[in-house]
């Protein structure tokens, strides 16, 4: 994967959420208590950049650390969790409850995200697969 090719990933990711989001948003909208418009942009893009981010990760540690990469992909997806508990739940919960709608507002494109991701970083790992002798 070049710089060139990294960027078009990333962009992927990008244009996936984002269509995502509108998607998100119009079906908030048909809920009598919706969430602040507010709080589903940061979760995307919170989510997007951590996407983002284990690509360009992965992409930087091809060379290095080859064999594990499948590993590192397993943690840095259990790190966003991590991610959602320090940044989204005291929020969320702050008035006691944490309702459906708003875990949703952080899962919904955790899952776009990851599943996007998935699909980038395995066809990089397949590639990087035909190239062992």
């Amino acid at each position: 994967m070049t710089i060139k090719k990294l960027i078009s990933n990333c962009f992927i990711v990008v244009f996936v959420a984002l269509i995502a989001f509108v998607a998100h948003l119009l079906l908030n909208n048909l809920f009598i208590e919706s969430i602040t418009v507010n709080q589903l942009i940061y979760s995307y893009v919170v989510n997007v950049i951590l996407a983002c981010g284990v690509i360009i990760l992965l992409f930087a540690l091809r060379n290095k650390l080859k064999d594990q990469l499948g590993f590192i992909f397993m943690a840095a997806s259990m790190l966003k969790f991590v991610f959602f508990f320090f940044l989204f739940f005291p929020q969320y919960k702050a008035d006691g409850v944490l309702t459906r709608l708003e875990f949703l507002t952080f899962f919904i494109p955790y899952v776009i995200c990851l599943i996007t991701e998935s699909v980038i970083l395995s066809k990089f790992l397949n590639r990087l697969d035909n190239l062992k002798p």
